[in-house]
């Protein structure tokens, strides 16, 4: 899968856990461009990423979430 792929993945995740059906991202997307982007939501969109990419997040990697480029760097590790 490579990284054009992810972002279209991504970007679905993205509309349906914050409920914004024309949310555009590009990798620099931050959590402070996103209101809505807070712990509990780090947390659903942990969950619907290990979903849709049948990955495992640690509690230790969900740190590290920091931008979209950051979660597609760990998606891209994960999925080797």
């Amino acid at each position: 899968m490579n990284e054009s792929q992810i972002m279209d993945k991504l970007e679905g995740i993205f509309r349906d856990v914050f409920d914004k059906p024309d949310l555009k991202l590009t990798k620099e997307t931050t959590p402070g461009q996103i209101d809505e982007w807070d712990s509990l939501n780090t947390i659903n969109l942990t969950v619907a990423i290990e979903d849709e990419f049948q990955i495992k997040v640690a509690v230790s990697e969900q740190k590290e979430l920091k931008s979209v480029q950051s979660i597609v760097e760990l998606i891209k590790r994960k999925i080797g």
